[in-house]
């Protein structure tokens, strides 16, 4: 079917089968490639270091910090890199005069394009990592390893602080998105002004 003569804009046309399509083709369709990067290496850093520390090393004290450095890392640049410029989402936690927290959500403009790749792979990350870590930790008490146990709890802890909060986040931005827009067609239809000039 031809769009010629239509305002319809056309997606893109990928040649590439994607199911073929490489790491670093996927990578490169990323609208931030550098941002995508660091999360997948801090991501799968963290576990891949617990798990296989101990091969390189005999200092368990070595790859406990190792791993905690790399879990504060991520949930940094997750919370406010990665977050934001994958998905357009990003939050924070405040606490008021009387002494509440508070939870702060911050999107991007609606109309921003957010890549699907981009959107893929933080969504499937985000909730990845919980998952894997509380099957660490599982095997973890399996195996009587209760110093392992702690940094389990640690990651488990920071990783799905950071997939609560953006689960929340992402909620507030569509109820957001979906309130600005009733209103927003609302005003339009009611606006007289849009009548004399539009």
């Amino acid at each position: 079917m031809s769009a010629q003569g239509t305002n319809i804009p056309l997606e893109p046309q990928n040649n590439n089968n994607a199911g073929g399509m490489t790491l670093y083709q996927r990578l490169s369709e990323s609208s931030h490639p550098v941002a995508l990067i660091f999360y997948l290496l801090f991501r799968i850093g963290s576990l891949l270091t617990y798990l296989l520390g101990l091969l390189f090393t005999n200092n368990f004290i070595l790859e406990f910090i190792l791993v905690l450095l790399l879990l504060a890392a991520d949930f940094w640049n997750v919370k406010n890199i990665s977050g934001r410029l994958l998905v357009g989402l990003r939050w924070w936690n405040e606490t008021n005069e009387i002494g509440e927290s508070i939870w702060v959500f911050e999107t991007v403009d609606p109309n921003r394009y957010i890549n699907p790749i981009d959107t893929k792979v933080f969504w499937i990350f985000l909730y990845g990592a919980p998952i894997f870590w509380i099957v660490l930790g599982v095997l973890a008490i399996l195996k009587f390893e209760f110093l392992s146990l702690i940094l389990v709890m640690v990651a488990v802890t920071l990783t799905s602080l950071n997939a609560l909060a953006f689960t929340k986040c992402d909620k507030f931005s569509k109820a957001n998105d979906i309130t600005s827009g009733v209103f927003g067609n609302a005003l339009g239809r009611f606006n007289p002004f849009n009548k004399m000039f539009g």
